[in-house]
Order: structure tokens, then C-alpha cells, then sequence
């Protein structure tokens, strides 16, 4: 698959989890799919347990910023900030396609935090809000 395809499909992936669109955002996943949060440890094995997952998440998300999506060939990173009521979460995704779809993804979820004043002769603070 060209990477322009998967682009696209990586495109409308965020969209429909964006917009809570569970169909749609879970289309881009081969049935067979692993998904893995390191973590918290836990293993996602198939599309169904990983659409379920999500569909019960208590805390529906009030903001979705993609901050970059990079990839070529079979391996894609998205980089991005969820908002959570007055909580942010950048995410890392990394995915895996087999056949134009994912077979693995592994996500990481990191809190923003106060960056140490030792720091600052070298540093300029970001300002967008979202990082």
C-alpha cells in the first residue's frame, strides 16, 4: 500500500476518534490485531475486545490535537494530545500494517508536567497549549 493510502486512512482514523465515531475508527484494524498499552502492562488481542475497550471508557475525550503522523512503508507514528476534561495526555502510536490495515499498534500515554527550573539557560517554553 502507498504511503499517500495509508495517510489517508491514518487521517480518517483520528477523525472518527475524534468525533467518537466507534465504526469508523475502529475499520483501519485487521480482526486479528494486537494492540498494546506497556505502560499499564496490558494486551489488546483482536478488534471486537479492542473496540469494547474504548466504546467503556468513562471519560469520553474533550479535545484531540494531532501534533505529527510520520511513517513510510508498513510502520507509522502518530504523535498527538488528548484532552480529558482538565487532563491531557500526549499519546504515542505506533502502528503496524499488514494488507493495508493494522496488525499491531502499541500506544504510549505520558501527563504533561512542570519542567525543572536547572533547565531553563537552554529551553524556551512552548506555547500552543498542548505541549
Amino acid at each position: 500500500m502507498k504511503a499517500q493510502k495509508i495517510r489517508m486512512v491514518i487521517d480518517q482514523h483520528w477523525a472518527a476518534s475524534a468525533a467518537g465515531d466507534q465504526l469508523k475508527e475502529h475499520e483501519i484494524y485487521h480482526d486479528d490485531v494486537i494492540c498494546e498499552y506497556p505502560q499499564s502492562g496490558e494486551v489488546i488481542h483482536g478488534r471486537r475486545n479492542l473496540q469494547s475497550l474504548r466504546s467503556h471508557h468513562p471519560g469520553k475525550p474533550s479535545g484531540f490535537v494531532i501534533r505529527r503522523i510520520q511513517g513510510d512503508g508498513n510502520l507509522w507514528v502518530s504523535e498527538y494530545v488528548i484532552a480529558y476534561e482538565t487532563k491531557l495526555a500526549h499519546t504515542v502510536s505506533i502502528m503496524e500494517f499488514r494488507d493495508g490495515k493494522v496488525t499491531h499498534e502499541t500506544q504510549y500515554f505520558a501527563d504533561p508536567f512542570e519542567a525543572p527550573a536547572w533547565r531553563k539557560d537552554w529551553v524556551e517554553p512552548k506555547r500552543d497549549g498542548n505541549g
